[in-house]
């Protein structure tokens, strides 16, 4: 989560065929890890679509950032976020705000400028509408939980459920909101779902986020 690493280029939009979704990918690590190898998230799902996906994801990336250069160079999610003919815009965010900035601990200030307990005030709602007025339907993707084995962010539980509850009401507001959570996504005590750091996601890992982001783009459609 704290290195930071260049967002990948948008991909030529005449490579694409025109009747697949034009995607972008904003986040942090959840969705950046893997880059090098072609390995994350973006990569996967654009050889499942078989068409270009913009990948704007930087490891390390806070959803409040106020530092200029380096919140321009995508360690800031909103600034992320360019604005373009999108259909749909992946995103994640808030783990870093919560473990880097509270860790964790006592942290209802953070969660409630990250967003309100009606999903519809803070940080996160802000990027959501801003992108919405833009016409593209907004995916957002939970975090990987790692039942069964002790991590470095395992005290980050209790605050990650709070947040991911409060982003699935944000999702009931509007219909082209979506929200999905990666809870039930690793069987308990499977180490083959993270890197050896246990937070990040392997390559399994980011394939399967992938897999299960695809479908839910196929079954919107």
């Amino acid at each position: 989560m704290l290195a930071l690493a260049a967002g990948a280029a948008t991909a030529p939009r005449a490579m694409a065929d025109p009747q697949s979704p034009r995607i972008l990918v904003i986040g942090d690590s959840l969705l950046a890890k893997n880059r090098l190898s072609g390995h994350n998230v973006a990569a996967r799902l654009s050889d499942l679509l078989d068409t270009p996906v913009a990948d704007h994801s930087v490891a390390g990336a806070w959803m409040i950032y106020n530092l200029p250069i380096t919140g321009a160079m995508g360690l800031s999610i909103p600034k992320q976020w360019r604005d373009d003919d999108w259909d749909w815009v992946i995103m994640n965010g808030g783990g870093n705000d919560l473990w880097l900035g509270c860790g964790c601990n006592n942290c209802d200030y953070k969660l409630d400028r990250l967003i309100a307990e009606n999903g519809r005030r803070g940080a996160i709602p802000s990027l959501v509408q801003k992108i919405r007025h833009s016409g593209a339907r907004v995916l957002i993707v939970g975090y990987l939980r790692n039942p069964g084995f002790s991590s470095p962010i395992k005290s980050c539980k209790e605050a990650g459920d709070t947040l991911e509850a409060r982003i699935a009401r944000l999702a009931e507001i509007d219909p082209n909101v979506y929200f999905h959570p990666l809870t039930d996504l690793v069987p308990y005590g499977d180490l083959s779902f993270h890197a050896i750091d246990r937070i990040h996601p392997s390559f399994k890992a980011s394939d399967a986020i992938a897999r299960r982001l695809l479908q839910v783009i196929e079954t919107a459609r």
